[in-house]
């Protein structure tokens, strides 16, 4: 997400930065380059003119003209905007009722409102720990409800019986008195989506709503549709009155320009992003994460969590102190890249690094996706264990019969054989580095003052086939 916006805004505050002094008119032609690449990310208009003249009034004046570092102090004025624009206050999940807390599911059909629920029941239940029932009042879309239900199943939550021919209002109080009588803390009820907003799904949901009493209305809109879903969340905020928005589909929108604009539209806090198709690609929305990721500068918050929710400390350990001797195996290599996976894939550690916004492209063209992780597995789990364990005993005919049973080629193979070489030679590089030294490698090589030397890796990488693997630091000083 926000691909596009990201490149071009860096451009734009990168020649800023470089500068060791300002004028007026630097600023006010950085400020119309910006102004354009918002509009070209499909923000709307209204918000980028008031984000323009924020960051015009605090840009252009003595304090930042004058200073020892002008580009960096716009840069900051331009964080703190897109803060404030995308909704500094980052307003949670409010369940403050007597329960069951409802929360009311409302969106066009295709938004991913029924995934979103489930999603959503998996998060309350996992993150917050509290007992939730998933109901679904869509009895218009096909298999609408056994939809849900599925869900339900795949994330161990109870969903109300389907009782067919039953109406929405019906449902509604059914699933009120169920989740009342087996004590649930919050009922989620999915209500039915239509192709586009009319009075009937209007009207429909007003009754629900008004019989069911929700703390929480929560509109599903689709990122892709840009702005869309902008007028239709202004709509369903005006007819129904919305808490908050579920912004879905983010990793395949490369312009952004719905979640800058929702907030400031709506006047309604975007809560939670949907970043996948697995049921735990749902996360809560934090502006300022966000804005660091528009400007280049990394979500290592989010990583740090995604690694605690993903590796076990036990593994992790072992697998330092493996890395940390030097005599780690495929089997090894094979976990870590399963780690990866589990963490969103390389694409998905790579957009919350700081700093490394500008090798995307090239990583992208050099066929660098999440698919060859798959390759890979594929290729290691058609050894033998005692090949995995000892990679020196992978002569010609068995490397042939490994790209047989894996469905990729001889070259593919020792494409992953030589990048786990090299995963050994730099692990033993490291070791006579040394924690500080290692550290301070790692710290210039993430910075911006090297990024011709991770360009460099990206063809590198091109040339192997392979993926650098970010694995627990064997070396840190405790």
């Amino acid at each position: 997400m926000f691909e596009n916006l990201t490149g071009k805004l860096g451009n734009v505050l990168d020649g800023l930065k470089k500068r060791g002094s300002l004028k007026e008119e630097d600023v006010l032609l950085a400020l119309r380059d910006i102004r354009t690449a918002l509009l070209e990310a499909d923000v709307a208009l209204p918000v980028v003119k008031e984000f323009i003249d924020k960051v015009r009034g605090e840009a252009i004046g003595e304090k930042v003209l004058r200073s020892i570092t002008p580009g960096q102090q716009v840069v900051k004025i331009v964080h703190d905007a897109l803060v404030e624009t995308l909704g500094h206050e980052n307003a949670e999940l409010n369940l403050a009722a007597q329960p069951p807390a409802v929360i009311l599911m409302a969106g066009l059909q295709g938004s991913g409102k029924t995934t979103s629920a489930g999603k959503l029941a998996k998060f309350i239940t996992g993150k917050l720990r509290k007992k939730v029932l998933l109901a679904s009042l869509d009895v218009y879309r096909p298999a609408a409800q056994e939809q849900l239900e599925i869900l339900g199943r795949q994330v161990n939550i109870a969903s109300l019986p389907i009782v067919a021919g039953e109406k929405p209002l019906d449902i509604a109080k059914r699933a009120l008195n169920a989740a009342k009588l087996e004590g649930y803390d919050v009922l989620i009820l999915d209500s039915a989506g239509r192709l586009s907003i009319d009075d009937d799904l209007m009207a429909e949901l007003a009754a629900v709503r008004d019989l069911a009493k929700p703390i929480e209305t929560l509109l599903v809109a689709d990122a892709l549709t840009g702005q869309d879903a902008v007028v239709t969340a202004e709509n369903f905020n005006n007819r129904i009155g919305i808490t908050g928005i579920i912004l879905t589909r983010i990793d395949g929108d490369a312009r952004g320009g719905a979640a800058l604009s929702m907030r400031a539209v709506t006047q309604r806090p975007i809560k939670f992003l949907g970043t996948g198709e697995q049921m735990d690609a749902l996360q809560p929305f934090d502006a300022q994460r966000i804005a660091g990721r528009i400007l280049d500068m990394g979500d290592i918050v989010s990583l740090v969590e995604k690694a605690a929710e993903n590796i076990k400390l036990e593994d992790a350990k072992k697998a330092a102190e493996k890395l940390a001797s030097g005599n780690f195996d495929l089997d090894d290599y094979l976990s870590q890249l399963r780690q990866m996976q589990k963490m969103g894939g390389l694409s998905g550690l790579m957009s919350m690094m700081p700093g490394v916004g500008k090798i995307k492209s090239a990583m992208q063209g050099a066929g660098l996706d999440d698919g060859i992780l798959k390759h890979h597995e594929a290729i290691i789990l058609s050894m033998t264990k005692k090949e995995r364990a000892k990679p020196d005993l992978l002569n010609a005919s068995r490397r042939k019969r490994i790209a047989a049973g894996s469905g990729t080629t001889v070259q593919q193979v020792n494409q992953v054989l030589k990048q786990f070489q090299d995963m050994q030679t730099m692990m033993k590089r490291m070791k006579k580095l040394g924690g500080k030294g290692m550290m301070r490698s790692l710290s210039g090589l993430l910075g911006g003052g090297a990024m011709g030397e991770m360009e460099e890796m990206a063809k590198n990488m091109q040339a192997s086939g392979g993926h650098g693997i970010l694995g627990p630091n064997p070396f840190a000083e405790k």
